[in-house]
């Protein structure tokens, strides 16, 4: 009867082992499949400030024609592209993109100085597709902070804090539109008028 019990508590201490590395290996996956949906959504931003980035040389060259006097538009908006590309982390591209942002702002507006821009056919298709790309933006950044939320939600609470702090996941940042991009004033390519 004795040598039964004994069993019976070496395999129940087995038992509670073996679930409890089954769940230690449960929430280390869980942690990384959070971390790749991460990733992948900040990809998806980047895809979208690539795509923004290769329409910026044919809209500005296409506002130097009527505005060639506008450096330092010009040079705002190169100044933000090399930002960008030294970006190495969600906060740097975060305000790598807010530089970029105010410095389209800019180069959009002149159209109140240079009336003949709206007239402009490329200037208007290339309008329409930096708006369109700047709301893919919108939509990949609210999708990358939903992802960080999930993650950074995952990492804190425990048990698997405790697990996420074996594996050294740290908080990830999230994707932050400066305050006055809030207030962004509204451009019109309304060319009806002319």
């Amino acid at each position: 009867m004795n040598f039964i019990k004994k069993n019976a508590v070496v395999i129940g201490i087995i038992a509670v082992l073996l679930i409890a590395i089954v769940a230690f290996f449960s929430m280390g996956n869980g942690i990384v499949k959070e971390e790749n949906t991460v990733e992948s959504a900040y990809a998806d931003i980047d895809t979208q400030l690539q795509r923004r980035n290769d329409l910026i040389p044919n809209l500005v060259e296409t506002v130097k024609g009527y505005a060639s006097h506008e450096e330092k538009i010009f040079d705002d908006i190169s100044n933000a592209q090399n930002a960008m590309a030294k970006a190495n982390s969600v906060t740097d591209t975060a305000a790598a993109n807010n530089q970029m942002t105010s410095a389209l702002n800019s180069l959009v507006r002149l159209q109140v100085s240079y009336p003949d821009i709206k007239a402009d056919k490329q200037f208007t298709q290339l309008a329409d597709e930096l708006a369109g790309t700047e709301n893919r933006i919108a939509v990949a950044r609210t999708k990358y902070n939903a992802a960080v939320k999930t993650y950074n939600t995952k990492i804190y609470l425990f048990p698997t804090s405790l697990v996420a702090s074996l594996r050294g996941s740290d908080k990830k940042d999230y994707f932050k539109a400066d305050a006055a991009a809030k207030d962004a004033p509204t451009v019109s390519f309304d060319t009806s008028s002319k």
